[in-house]
């Protein structure tokens, strides 16, 4: 008899903790579906505590409502975004490191794999040529790799404290969870798969500040012409 009403007991509870895992899977779907669709951030720890301890859950729980999968990944680089937005850019552009994938060099690039990844010669070729030279320009340490276990080598290697990571959904979301000490940010390509992929170039750099830094230079104030000229501030 005492065995029978333990074991109705655990089970009860075993019942009600599964329905509460339920209840907390939907409501974080929920929640990252309107950061999505709507663009407003609600309870955005708690639903990335869900994203990283209830991954797999969730991303079943979406297929069986009908979501795509990939949404998922994307709810998870959305509120990443925009909770470590503020952050990063108040870190000085030498603590940041930016991490280019593989897949956007160009099919003729001759570039060779080094400990840390691709050493690029910033032939011009892709994206990652046009890109890479502005953001060291700035201060950014850059690392193209081929797969995720390069991650782990740059972070027994090098010192940064903040990261900027493009990538796919799925790979994005990921990188990022597992750097999210780094105050991570992630561009997505815009075109993906395993080859020749693409990511948009102004999106990039406006995400590390370059295009703001330069319009602020090009119309500031004190420019060598205003200060020849001080008329022209009246």
């Amino acid at each position: 008899m005492v065995h029978d009403n333990f074991f109705l007991i655990f089970g009860q509870i075993v019942f009600i903790i599964a329905i509460a895992l339920l209840i907390i899977l939907i409501i974080s779907l929920i929640l990252g579906v309107i950061l999505v669709k709507k663009q407003k951030l609600i309870f955005p720890k708690m639903v990335i505590f869900t994203l990283d301890f209830l991954y797999s859950p969730l991303k079943k729980l979406a297929s069986l409502l009908g979501f795509d999968e990939i949404m998922v990944d994307q709810i998870g680089v959305e509120i990443r975004n925009h909770i470590n937005k503020k952050e990063f850019k108040e870190i000085d552009n030498a603590k940041k490191i930016i991490v280019f994938p593989h897949c956007l060099r160009h099919p003729k690039c001759h570039a060779k794999l080094e400990k840390t990844g691709l050493d690029c010669n910033v032939c011009g070729l892709c994206a990652i040529g046009e890109i890479k030279p502005k953001a060291e320009e700035m201060g950014y340490k850059s690392f193209i790799i081929p797969g995720s276990t390069f991650i782990k080598k740059i972070v027994e290697n090098y010192e940064f404290e903040s990261v900027l990571g493009i990538a796919c959904y799925e790979d994005l979301n990921m990188s990022m969870m597992k750097l999210s000490k780094f105050k991570p940010q992630g561009v997505l390509l815009s075109r993906t798969g395993c080859y020749n992929t693409e990511v948009d170039v102004q999106t990039v750099l406006k995400k590390i500040g370059y295009i703001n830094e330069k319009t602020n230079t090009k119309n500031s104030g004190c420019s060598k012409d205003n200060l020849n000229n001080p008329s022209k501030n009246l």
